[in-house]
């Protein structure tokens, strides 16, 4: 199982938001190419990169920072947040991001996803899907569909989408534990790779995550909890790849 530390980027700055909600935002860094290092050097495969302010719909200097976090460190990147048109995906794919991460747009516009997928192949093409109560949020989690989680990862998979970032918005920042069912559900049921975000606080979490590598579970996302200290990320990486082995 892969860890992927999360960097959200807003306004330069690398920030937390509780269950996304800009109103619950913690800066943790003004300099996010440093944070990236740090991770980095802790042994990092991949990082897991949100253009908050594109996300939002807001004009940011977020693709500078981009870039300097893709100079700053040799650590593979997927790359997400107001990706709503082949020209962003194109930019952010030439810019050097390994993969993207479609969130919105697999709502709004899913012939994007489709088409995405036909010109990069699904190896560089995710599709976020964020939920709450089982239902799809979408702009920044700002709005509250009608469409299933599961039924939309279903569909994504007929487009040709091989993995999915699945998070439970509900949980995200709040440490309380990750929708381990739901996750279960969600690879079960559409035969997707699923990478599990939101709420993870502890290796414990990493553990039950892990259990569901069968299913098709194959990376955890890791954000507010590093940054606390209350994981620390190379515990972090060995609970993930050494059978559960980790300091509590």
């Amino acid at each position: 199982m892969v860890i992927y530390p999360a960097i959200d980027l807003r306004q330069g700055k690398c920030v937390r938001l509780i269950q996304g909600r800009l109103e619950h935002e913690m800066v943790f860094s003004d300099d996010p190419a440093a944070v990236a290092r740090r991770w980095s050097d802790a042994g990092a495969r991949w990082l897991h990169i949100v253009n908050l302010d594109g996300a939002f719909g807001q004009a940011s200097a977020n693709m500078q920072v981009l870039k300097e976090i893709l100079a700053a460190v040799p650590t593979q990147i997927q790359f997400g947040g107001g990706l709503r048109d082949q020209e962003s995906i194109r930019r952010a794919l030439e810019l050097g991001v390994a993969r993207v991460v479609l969130g919105t747009a697999a709502v709004m516009e899913p012939a994007l996803v489709e088409s995405a997928v036909e010109i990069y192949g699904p190896e560089r093409i995710m599709v976020g899907i964020d939920a709450k109560n089982g239902l799809v949020a979408t702009h920044g989690w700002q709005s509250l569909s009608q469409l299933r989680a599961v039924e939309l990862g279903g569909t994504m998979r007929s487009y040709g989408i091989e993995r999915i970032v699945y998070t439970d918005i509900s949980r995200d920042g709040m440490l309380t534990g990750p929708n381990v069912a739901g996750v279960q559900e969600m690879a079960f049921r559409t035969g997707l790779k699923v990478i599990a975000s939101g709420g993870v606080s502890g290796l414990t979490d990493i553990r039950s995550l892990r259990m569901l590598e069968p299913y098709g579970v194959d990376g955890v996302i890791i954000g507010r909890a590093l940054y606390t200290g209350d994981i620390e990320l190379t515990d972090a990486i060995r609970v993930a790849t050494n059978n559960g082995v980790g300091r509590e």
